[in-house]
């Protein structure tokens, strides 16, 4: 079991290779070269505010926003305490995320086995790409040997980059991002007094999943008895696990069956739980 607190991570600021200003806590982080590699973080826009063109990725997300209104299409927003999942080789975009927008974002390996490029492969990737060319609206430009100028977009340049080979899109098993509504949705009591979950969605045939549970306080909430890595965001409340209290804003990672480890809630407490997919 792994934890990271938003009260004691560092931030940085990311997405180098489009325009605007993007504040982060990483979280928790996956294992490089996992096809289950992730990063889960906590983002804040900043001044001016943060944009980049329509594009697609080799990789999922799932989407949680905190606090305002994001603008992730043309005419498509995700309104304060909606959840969305991005699935690998979808286009979206052009987004434009205005200043103050809050959201946590897990970004992971798809059901492809493509796997996820790490922000520490993809910000080296960047530098080693400003000696030769720039970025600029979310595109890379450079002149070949030739004198030829050339466009390409920012994260398939830094993904060639990094890893030494052209970038392949899966073949979308979506037609669009798929947005929920979690206030629509039930809550249907767990077997353990004081529990309740709603699942929002179960997505492709390794099953990625993504909901809510609610834990009353002074109930025990079970993790870790999943058959792939749980990922737990603490949106809500003040829970404790092994002698330890965490707040609002923690993420916690368990292995495929790693638990049961039992959560007891000081006070109401909320859970944004998303599976990751079972290779």
């Amino acid at each position: 079991m792994r934890v990271g607190e938003a009260s004691s991570v560092e931030s940085g600021v990311v997405g180098s290779m489009r325009d605007g200003v993007l504040e982060q806590k990483f979280l928790l982080t996956g294992r490089d070269g996992d096809r289950n590699n992730y990063l889960l973080n906590v983002g804040r826009t900043g001044t001016g505010g943060w944009t980049t063109p329509r594009h697609k990725h080799n990789f999922d997300q799932i989407r949680y926003v905190i606090k305002g209104n994001y603008p992730y299409a043309k005419g498509k927003s995700m309104p304060e305490g909606s959840v969305a999942y991005f699935p690998e080789g979808v286009p979206y975009g052009p987004q434009d995320r205005p200043e103050g927008l809050e959201m946590m974002v897990c970004q992971f390996g798809g059901a492809s086995g493509s796997g996820y490029l790490s922000v520490t492969q993809r910000e080296a990737a960047n530098e080693a790409l400003k000696k030769k060319g720039e970025f600029k609206n979310g595109a890379f430009t450079y002149l070949d040997e030739r004198g030829q100028r050339h466009n390409q977009d920012g994260f398939e340049a830094c993904y060639e980059e990094a890893m030494g080979r052209k970038l392949v899109y899966p073949k979308p098993r979506y037609d669009d991002v798929v947005l929920m509504h979690p206030s629509n949705h039930e809550w249907i009591p767990e077997a353990k007094p004081g529990v309740v979950t709603k699942w929002l969605g179960s997505f492709t045939e390794r099953n990625t999943r993504v909901g809510f549970s609610r834990v009353e306080a002074g109930a025990a909430f079970l993790a870790g008895e999943q058959p792939s890595i749980e990922l737990l965001f603490l949106s809500k409340g003040l829970v404790s696990l092994n002698g330890r209290d965490y707040g609002p804003h923690t993420a916690f990672e368990f292995l495929a069956n790693e638990g049961p480890s039992a959560f007891k809630a000081i006070v109401e407490s909320e859970f944004l739980r998303i599976i990751l997919p079972k290779f």
